[in-house]
């Protein structure tokens, strides 16, 4: 099995993926901002519970340093950094016309720096330790379509695509593999934030705009957490060595490629 560390993992889809992956075997350190602290302790605590080694660290992807300490602290803790998922991730419900220079820096700090952070940090580490690697990083179905209001959000997951793309032609002839897992509508906290934000925006009553979004669901349900784990635990096994450079929608079927 191999040693992974999985960022934005305190709860919501980082969470299931670190559950997934303890069931499946592997060793984790779990990373979350400081002020998940108290949360993500609960996780790592339920991790050791499934039998693995689950180590919990702080700290904020979107600053370089700290991304070091977390891939440096991952190889102290365990031995090595074999799979890094870059998970963490924020998003914005907004009008263009809306959207601060600002708030559309914070959006990019997080889910475009943080993944390149994540993706070449460990890259430098697995390059050093000689034995290849896989990457992982967090896209969207807003990575292939644009969707209104969430314009700045989409802009950072199509970021992450190409990323993913690059990095995976540079880093090949390494023997690390760079992927990335598209959801669509999942039940986590920052789906119930966009629900919020798109109801005051559009006037409409909770839950109402998520139920309207559902029904493009071919599968005719809203993802949770593990439907988007079981495909990362495909990414971080052995299954997936011929696989590079893709970034594959995990949505019930509401885009096609």
């Amino acid at each position: 099995m191999s040693n992974v560390h999985i960022t934005g993992a305190a709860r919501g889809i980082g969470k299931a993926i670190a559950t997934r992956l303890a069931e499946d075997g592997h060793d984790l350190v779990v990373s979350d901002l400081p002020s998940m602290a108290e949360t993500l302790e609960q996780t790592r605590a339920e991790l050791e519970g499934l039998g693995v080694r689950a180590v919990a660290l702080t700290g904020d992807v979107s600053d370089a340093e700290s991304v070091r300490g977390l891939v440096q602290g991952t190889a102290e803790a365990l031995g090595s950094l074999d799979v890094m998922v870059a998970n963490a991730g924020i998003a914005q419900t907004k009008a263009l016309l809306d959207v601060s220079p600002r708030e559309y820096d914070q959006v990019h700090a997080v889910n475009g720096r943080g993944v390149f952070l994540c993706y070449t940090e460990a890259a430098r580490q697995m390059i050093e330790q000689g034995n290849g690697g896989k990457i992982i990083g967090a896209a969207s179905i807003a990575a292939h379509k644009g969707f209104a209001l969430l314009g700045v959000y989409c802009s950072t997951k199509f970021a992450v695509r190409g990323l993913t793309q690059a990095a995976a032609q540079e880093w090949a002839e390494h023997g690390i593999t760079v992927n990335a897992y598209c959801p669509g509508i999942v039940d986590t906290t920052m789906w119930e934030e966009i629900d919020r934000d798109l109801g005051d925006i559009n006037q409409v009553g909770k839950g109402e705009s998520m139920a309207a979004m559902a029904e493009l669901i071919t599968l005719g349900r809203v993802s949770t957490g593990a439907d988007v784990a079981g495909y990362v635990s495909f990414l971080a096994g052995p299954d997936s060595d011929y696989m590079t450079g893709q970034s594959v929608m995990i949505d019930g079927g509401i885009l096609f490629s």
